[in-house]
Order: C-alpha cells, then structure tokens, then sequence
C-alpha cells in the first residue's frame, strides 16, 4: 500500500552558472539528506525559455524579447520540516527574480 511520504522532491531550473549556488542552498538547509548521507541531489541540463515582460528586470534577456538559457534543473528530497526553509535560501541566491520553484510530494510503500 503506498502512503504519503514525510519527504517531498524539491526542484528549480537555474542558469548553469549559478548550480553550485542552489546546491550549496540545498545542503545547508536540509534539502538532499538521505539516511546517513547528506548533500545528495541529481541534476540534468536543459533550456530555458522566457519573454520578459514589462514591469520586469531580468537577471539575463532584454524586455519583449525571447531568451533562451542553458540551465541545470537541480533535484533532491527534503523533510516537510525543512521545506520552507530550502525555499527561502533558494531564492536569496536564484538570480531569477521569479525561480519557478516544485514541490512534489513522495510515496512510500508500507
């Protein structure tokens, strides 16, 4: 029977640059611990797209123009507990003044 997790997946796409940033986010503030192990977390690149808007101040792109950024989607688990934590020391170092930022919830079998 599968139950609800205590873990949830925590997941941001950042410019390639800035990984060790969000790893380093990740480490310290719970995100990616596993048993006896911390700091575990997977990545894979891929491309970002955005139009900035107006009202915007982009980190990288020019406003009404189409931008495209190579980027590392950094992954890891994190305790509920530690979740709002993770966020907040995420977006003090994501140059993106929006990160889209996902949490998704974990099934454990019982």
């Amino acid at each position: 029977m599968l139950v609800e997790s205590e873990y949830v997946k925590i997941q941001v796409a950042v410019p390639v640059a800035n990984e060790a940033a969000i790893l380093d986010a990740f480490g310290k503030h719970g995100a990616g611990r596993q048993g006896t192990y911390s700091y575990c977390s997977g990545t894979y690149r891929a491309i970002g797209r955005f139009i900035p808007l107006d009202g915007s101040h982009p980190a990288i792109g020019t406003l009404g123009k189409l931008e495209q950024v190579e980027e590392s989607v950094v992954q890891a688990i994190c305790h509920r507990d530690n979740v709002e934590r993770v966020i907040i020391a995420v977006k003090k170092v994501h140059p993106y003044e929006e990160p889209a930022i996902d949490i998704m919830p974990r099934f454990d079998l019982q």
